[in-house]
């Protein structure tokens, strides 16, 4: 059961949650032809009257980037100043979670994009965590991700998410809680809906963009502070095998943050994770404002 908050933005207005509703006939529910954002907020444990949230201007970004490529213009200065107006609206209390959405809001049979009304939302929802902190269990999934030279993958586009969708339901119905993809090349990708990294011999790998993955924000936060750590980050291709015997696996994402692999199919992973937790504690104390070198990553409200 979600606990929604109150207020979402829909219209270009702020409504009450149960009224931001669409009709059976709108165009992106029946074509995929839209495309979402995720990020998360917390009150700050120093003055619970204020609300962090992390990279913003890196989410009202991407998101219009994958506007574009629904035949949009939406400007990311208009989608991260909604965002925090719609954040002082609710005012949460707990950590939650945003999810903006653009969208084609026409009531038609066509697909396309252009000569077709858009429109834009954004709705929250009250967000622990996503996967647990433990660690979860891992399986490749039979689905391939789709290649960039059929989806516009560096977009959020909701109808990609099929893909996910199934992998998902595949890896949670045979028994794991999460799928790793592999790309057409038969590389690995991603998982189902976050970033991935392994760490060999105190070195960190990562899938590069060129491998048909989703440029994930808290992936290049994570790359970027790895670095300031003094870590050697390579990103490239990484095979299958190289994920049974890694020191360590990892996954990230806004809702998953970091998170821990602790089996692939059939494989215990190690639980000794110096790296990952190194990673995970300095990428806490950042999104909670205790780290004076990144507070430019974190918008009070």
């Amino acid at each position: 059961m979600h606990n929604f908050l109150p207020y979402a933005f829909f219209k270009n207005q702020f409504v009450k949650f149960e009224d931001a509703t669409v009709s059976v006939a709108t165009h992106a529910l029946h074509y995929g032809t839209a495309a979402f954002g995720g990020m998360r907020g917390i009150p700050d444990p120093a003055n619970p009257d204020k609300i962090l949230l992390f990279r913003p201007d890196r989410h009202a970004k991407r998101l219009s980037n994958s506007a574009r490529f629904l035949n949009h213009d939406l400007p990311a200065e208009f989608i991260e100043d909604t965002i925090i107006k719609f954040v002082e609206k609710n005012r949460p209390r707990t950590s939650f979670y945003i999810r903006p959405l653009v969208y084609t809001a026409d009531l038609g049979i066509s697909p396309r994009l252009h000569n077709v009304e858009k429109d834009f939302l954004i709705y929250g929802l009250e967000l622990g965590d996503y996967l647990s902190p433990e660690g979860v269990s891992c399986r490749f999934s039979s689905w391939n991700r789709q290649e960039d030279r059929s989806l516009p993958l560096r977009g959020k586009i909701s109808g990609a998410y099929i893909t996910s969708s199934l992998a998902k339901t595949e890896a949670v119905e045979s028994g794991f809680e999460e799928a790793i993809l592999l790309n057409a090349q038969g590389k690995v990708c991603e998982a189902s809906a976050m970033n991935i990294f392994i760490v060999r011999d105190g070195v960190i790998y990562t899938p590069g963009l060129d491998q048909d993955i989703l440029e994930g924000i808290v992936r290049d936060s994570v790359i970027t502070l790895a670095r300031d750590m003094g870590y050697s980050v390579v990103e490239r291709q990484l095979d299958k095998t190289e994920l049974i015997i890694a020191d360590e696996v990892f996954l990230t994402g806004t809702a998953a943050r970091i998170t821990p692999m602790k089996r692939l199919e059939n494989q215990e992973l190690s639980k000794d994770r110096p790296v990952t937790e190194t990673l995970r504690e300095k990428l806490t104390a950042i999104t909670e404002n205790r780290d004076p070198d990144y507070k430019e990553w974190v918008r009070e409200v």
